[in-house]
């Protein structure tokens, strides 16, 4: 049974991922933070955390086929009342966590020989950029950067590494938006409405498979059409 590790799993997009993946028969690790209903909890901006946990459970069970980075925090505010605390925030967690989870993953798949899949949730604030958001957005932008960079290095070992880039989602975060607000939101969503976490699962589903094996170094938008 292929195992894949989905990060910040126990609610929203995560547990969408990781609940689609249990039904079609993967061995889902799941991880959080703190939530005790999680196979890991560490938090990925921690990077000796991180790494004691990943290692440990690679050595108990065996390299990962798939690891989806979907863990990640906001903290929106206008760039010249942005506190200190708000930038390292986001970049520590939603950048650098990229590093930090994948490092002790990486070498262990490919020792394995597992033609295997890594897959990142980057966000339409990383290709466009959002009001309020220059940390998210710098953060998310960077993510697809790195994929771009990895996929070259792990091609040739027949792990491909994409990145998804959901537009707005209806998850916590959406549940932020003024009410007075999300009509506007919508308004600027060719199909008029927000995406579900099943709409993304779906997705993630398809990179995990034998069919998506030459599809590579991409980033795909699910956004309703924004662009």
């Amino acid at each position: 049974m292929k195992r894949v590790l989905v990060t910040g799993s126990s609610r929203g997009i995560g547990k969408a991922i990781a609940d689609a993946l249990a039904a079609e028969g993967y061995q889902v690790v799941t991880h959080s933070v703190r939530s005790g209903g999680t196979d890991l909890q560490f938090d990925i901006a921690d990077r000796a955390a991180a790494k004691a946990a990943l290692e440990a459970d690679i050595a108990a069970n065996g390299p990962y086929y798939g690891v989806v980075l979907n863990a990640g925090v906001n903290r929106d505010n206008a760039f010249p009342a942005m506190e200190d605390e708000e930038w390292d925030k986001v970049i520590d967690t939603d950048l650098t966590g990229f590093y930090n989870v994948l490092k002790p993953c990486v070498m262990p798949m490919v020792s394995a020989r597992i033609k295997g899949r890594i897959i990142a949730l980057s966000s339409v604030s990383g290709i466009a950029g959002n009001r309020g958001q220059v940390n998210y957005s710098a953060a998310k932008a960077g993510i697809i950067g790195a994929v771009k960079a990895l996929a070259v290095e792990l091609a040739k070992r027949g792990i491909t590494v994409n990145a998804i880039a959901p537009g707005v989602i209806e998850t916590e975060m959406v549940d932020s938006i003024i009410p007075e607000a999300i009509d506007e939101v919508k308004k600027a969503i060719p199909m008029r409405r927000f995406g579900k976490p099943s709409e993304i699962a779906s997705l993630v589903s398809y990179l995990l498979s034998d069919g998506a094996a030459y599809l590579t170094r991409q980033v795909i938008s699910v956004n309703g059409g924004m662009f």
